[in-house]
């Protein structure tokens, strides 16, 4: 029999689980998941934020170096067509609604069968002429959201739980079925850090300061009481997250699931909570609090459970790793793999499957970790020229790519520019784009820290002393330039970053 779970949790910070040495926040379900699998000390993202994470991980391949957030492009092969085509079933449910929006095209529509829940963020559920006005509070305040949030009241009504409970149901179902794959991906504890206030009780929060729940993305721009106040929120929320993964977990107790079935738990990116003087993402630095992220592999028949893997993995390996367990050969994927299964490592079979981990925001500092040392490789140049974005589907985050938010659409070219495909697709210069959420710019501004750094990153985890070490540069130069080579880079990123 042959069945496997991935668990997709949004912006869950390593350095907030047990599993991984921190204290003073409950995951006592996640605790009780690492228990029972192989815990990978050493995982990375790999192209941010939320949709390029998703391509990468359903294409098996690193998309950041080619375009930014975007579509599944149709020259891309993914893992439930691969699936399908091998006579394996694939379901999502999913509360992310960025599947469904603009700039996220074609993703779910992969699967079998989808299960979208309602709810989240900006997802246009409630429809009311008449907007809400702002009331006193700090942060962000999105009149759509707050719309959605009078649907919650209990727990149980927040979309995140309703998320597990949809997975439940389809497990439910299909309690008597074989060779699937079921794919449960909650948005929580994504911002905005939503839950009913007496999750909070257990952490002591004694905030008294106007409601805040949805930090800006940039520098810290609120007093010490609210940075306080937010990180009690995000832990509540991961708590409440982590009680209804408890309850997947039972699902597969009453089923007994783990004697043949493959749960991988990870997740797309961490988040900033004031540390570097940053909250969020996107325009700081890929930091370890972003990008070292927490994987958790149960094997089936609780093989191998406990053992902890140091070596270097990404979100690109989940692709391979499903097809071994499936025991679909990589050959059947029409694109080239730039991730390596697991399961070896698991095993013991070798020690390590790359030398280095590569990660980043398109158009942003490129960046790269052997494991000990951390690089972060900016433009050369002070407009960050030459880049382009490589797609065949001109939509982003929220918008087209149209005469609102194109310069000059004479600038575009189109032929078969990627080295790994021969599909043509649109080369639009960077300085030809005017991006709507400017938290997703690759245009150099001032918020975003455009300078090479290297950190140590044992000695220096938290990346608060950078090193000068012209050896070790220069090696982590030579790393970097291999990577780009491997992943097939375009020539546009060896330019802008001055390594050619």
């Amino acid at each position: 029999m042959m069945k496997a779970i991935v668990l997709l949790l949004d912006s869950v910070n390593r350095h907030y689980l047990s599993a991984y040495g921190a204290t003073g926040v409950a995951t006592p379900n996640l605790d009780r998941l690492a228990e029972k699998s192989a815990v990978f000390t050493n995982h990375w993202s790999g192209s941010l934020p939320c949709m390029p994470a998703r391509r990468d991980m359903l294409t098996g391949r690193l998309g950041f170096l080619e375009r930014n957030w975007g579509p599944i492009e149709p020259f891309d092969h993914t893992l439930p067509q691969v699936l399908r085509d091998n006579g394996v079933f694939s379901h999502i449910a999913t509360d992310h609604y960025h599947y469904f929006r603009v700039g996220g095209e074609n993703y779910c529509q992969q699967f079998n069968t989808w299960d979208f829940i309602r709810g989240q963020e900006l997802d246009c559920l409630v429809s009311r002429v008449n907007q809400p006005e702002k009331p006193e509070q700090i942060g962000k305040f999105m009149p759509q959201y707050a719309l959605n949030r009078t649907m919650f009241h209990a727990e149980e009504d927040y979309s995140s739980p309703k998320t597990i409970r949809s997975a439940l149901n389809w497990l439910e179902d299909n309690r008597e079925s074989d060779n699937y794959l079921l794919w449960v991906e909650a948005f929580d504890p994504h911002e905005p850090f939503d839950l009913p206030e007496s999750e909070l009780e257990a952490y002591g929060d004694d905030y008294n300061g106007p409601p805040y729940y949805w930090p800006e993305y940039g520098r810290v721009n609120v007093p010490d009481d609210a940075i306080k106040h937010i990180r009690k929120r995000y832990a509540a929320l991961l708590t409440m997250t982590d009680r209804w993964v408890g309850k997947l977990l039972d699902a597969m107790d009453r089923q007994g699931m783990w004697e043949d079935t493959l749960l991988i738990f990870t997740s797309d990116h961490g988040y900033m909570l004031g540390e570097h003087n940053f909250m969020a993402k996107n325009v700081m630095p890929a930091y370890n609090e972003i990008c070292h992220i927490p994987l958790m592999v149960h094997m089936p028949g609780g093989m191998h459970a406990g053992k902890r893997i140091d070596a270097l993995t990404q979100n690109i390996d989940v692709f391979p790793t499903l097809l071994e367990h499936f025991g679909v050969d990589a050959s059947h994927c029409r694109n080239k793999l730039h991730g390596k299964s697991w399961l070896p490592l698991i095993r013991g079979e070798v020690s390590a499957i790359r030398d280095c981990a590569l990660y980043g925001y398109f158009g942003k500092n490129v960046n790269v970790t052997d494991g000990e040392y951390t690089y972060f490789r900016a433009s050369s140049r002070g407009n960050n020229s030459p880049i382009h974005l490589y797609t065949a589907m001109p939509t982003t985050i929220g918008h087209y790519y149209g005469l609102e938010h194109i310069v000059d659409p004479s600038r575009i070219e189109m032929g078969p520019f990627l080295k790994w495909t021969d599909f043509p697709v649109y080369k639009i210069p960077g300085d030809n784009v005017q991006m709507k959420d400017q938290t997703q710019s690759f245009h150099i501004n001032g918020s975003f820290i455009q300078e090479n750094l290297l950190f140590h990153n044992i000695d220096d985890y938290g990346q608060n002393h950078p090193i000068h070490d012209e050896e070790i540069e220069r090696r982590m130069i030579k790393l970097l330039h291999k990577a780009l080579e491997d992943h097939d880079s375009p020539d546009d990123q060896y330019l802008r970053l001055g390594l050619r």
